[in-house]
């Protein structure tokens, strides 16, 4: 397999992942079976255990040295910035609609990775731009039927959720060992993780209880779509611009609303065809421009 091949293989499949994450979400809390922090608890805990198994398994064919060096992949920062994502996005989603949770989400996650960039002197030019407006303005037209008021909490918390993941994705366009990385940065939420539920389940009475399904919604959601998701995803960023990696996102609610179309029979309409078209026109100008910016290198 070629390596563009290959790129563009793992870029969708942390893209379905991503997408499969917010379905996952919605249906674990929205229906009730779950609360916040402990699905939280149980996607972070599930994404370390499988990711710390992989890592295992890979070191029978690989020298032992990488797997006792794994922990010093990660960054208590990362670790942070992964935890105040997936604790805000829990929450926040209770109080938000889908589409409003999306545009508050990946508008701050845009902001925070230009941000991160024009401070790296990383400058766009201006097909850049260009690209990263049509693909927005694609992706409110997507989501603006449902756009409601939201809550003060849910966009202050969806706002800290997307610049946190924003953070999480420019370091790891650093990443050289994805898997290590990903592991040693889920293994360092942990101890943020049971203060948290030290904190809740001291202060909330009686204490909140999660039926069997909306447990496996959020192992599912840990092991599989984060753990694996995001080490696929720290794999890319270093072949990705902080501009191609913003503007790919976008692409999440296209998929999730195609995902839509396949498995629930929901109709086609003009309204996803233009929608999508400008999403990924915008994402191709991003691509085009950097790929000029860099034969001109």
């Amino acid at each position: 397999m070629t390596t563009l091949l290959r790129l563009c293989v793992l870029v969708i499949l942390a893209l379905l992942a991503f997408a499969a994450n917010s379905v996952l979400c919605r249906l674990a809390l929205n229906g009730g079976l779950i609360d916040p922090t402990q699905f939280t608890a149980w996607r972070l805990l599930s994404g370390a255990v499988t990711l710390v198994l992989l890592c295992v398994l890979s070191s029978l064919t690989k020298p032992r040295g990488d797997l006792k060096t794994a922990w010093l992949e990660g960054s208590w920062l990362s670790a942070l910035a992964l935890f105040i994502y997936a604790l805000g996005f829990s929450y926040a989603y209770v109080t938000l609609s889908t589409g409003m949770g999306a545009l508050i989400l990946f508008g701050a996650v845009q902001l925070t990775l230009i941000s991160l960039a024009v401070r790296a002197g990383q400058q766009l030019v201006w097909l850049e731009w260009l690209g990263l407006t049509i693909a927005f303005g694609g992706f409110v037209y997507l989501v603006l039927p449902t756009l409601s008021s939201p809550s003060v909490l849910g966009f202050v918390l969806m706002t800290l959720a997307g610049m946190a993941w924003g953070v999480y994705t420019w370091r790891g366009k650093v990443s050289t060992k994805p898997l290590l990385t990903t592991t040693s940065n889920f293994v360092r939420t942990l101890p943020m993780l049971l203060i948290t539920l030290l904190i809740v389940y001291i202060s909330t009475e009686p204490a909140p209880s999660a039926q069997l399904k909306g447990i496996i919604l959020a192992i599912t959601s840990g092991a599989i779509m984060s753990g694996l998701g995001y080490a696929i995803w720290y794999a890319v960023l270093p072949y990705l611009s902080a501009s191609a990696a913003a503007v790919l996102q976008l692409l999440v609610p296209i998929i999730a609303t195609i995902g839509g179309i396949i498995f629930a029979n929901e109709s086609i309409t003009l309204h996803l065809i233009i929608a999508t078209s400008s999403v990924l026109g915008g994402v191709l100008l991003v691509i085009l421009a950097r790929n000029r910016i860099r034969r001109n290198a």
